[in-house]
């Protein structure tokens, strides 16, 4: 039975997601602070945590940097749940390794839909099936993408992706030229299919470029494709 952390400083949020978890065959553990659900998170090891961003004693953005910077911790699914609704602190939670935002007030059936579909893509394990994406390592010139190791290397040095950008690297790295669109790599990525925040795939693009630029033409690898989405450079000679 998959374990759910619910965190929320209003029980009645609490009480509603609960509800609507358990008739679908969940366990549900609840916390009411930050503090609470880092300590939930560590000793009880959910499969998933919806997360709240205001909460008392530390927020769910701190409550998410710590998980992720944690290794027991870091590859549980998060799916953040705030009454903000601006673009900002969407992108600012996404960014800190949030896998999914849902905006209160919410539809109890929907945040059940993505906590499943979240836990498939869990399930599912590596994004792409292809021949080359099951084996153990990826050589796209100087980047290394070791999948047995789940790490990334560009020059011999290792990378600190979150296990999102992990993903979508390897997944658009897998088969160079090709073009695919925002829609499709949530499907993938994120393990939903409907017309979505596009905004989440250009988060995590424009942080796998930050992270590559310091390394001179890296992150002009990965282009963009106005109207369409996103492709890994082909460069004919260096793969």
């Amino acid at each position: 039975m998959p374990r759910i952390l619910v965190v929320d400083d209003e029980k009645n949020i609490v009480e509603l997601i609960k509800f609507n978890l358990e008739r679908e065959g969940f366990q549900v553990i609840a916390a009411y602070d930050g503090l609470e659900a880092v300590k939930e998170a560590q000793s009880k090891m959910p499969d998933l945590i919806i997360l709240d961003v205001m909460l008392p004693r530390m927020d769910g953005l701190e409550v998410c940097r710590k998980l992720n910077h944690n290794s027991a911790t870091r590859n549980i699914p998060i799916i953040m749940l705030s009454a903000k609704g601006d673009e900002l602190d969407k992108i600012l939670g996404l960014e800190i390794g949030a896998d999914d935002y849902v905006t209160k007030p919410f539809s109890p059936r929907e945040l059940v839909a993505r906590v499943k579909a979240r836990l498939r893509r869990v399930q599912s394990g590596p994004a792409n099936n292809s021949r080359e994406a099951r084996g153990a390592r990826m050589v796209r010139g100087r980047l290394i993408i070791d999948q047995e190791r789940f790490e990334v290397l560009v020059d011999g040095e290792r990378q600190d992706l979150t296990p999102k950008e992990f993903e979508l690297l390897r997944f658009i790295a897998s088969e160079p030229g090709k073009v695919f669109s925002r829609d499709h790599l949530l499907e993938k990525i994120w393990g939903y299919d409907f017309a979505g925040d596009s905004r989440t795939v250009d988060v995590h693009i424009r942080h796998l470029r930050q992270k590559l630029e310091k390394y001179n033409g890296m992150d002009q690898y990965i282009e963009t494709v106005r109207g369409v989405g996103y492709r890994f450079r082909e460069v004919p000679g260096e793969w």
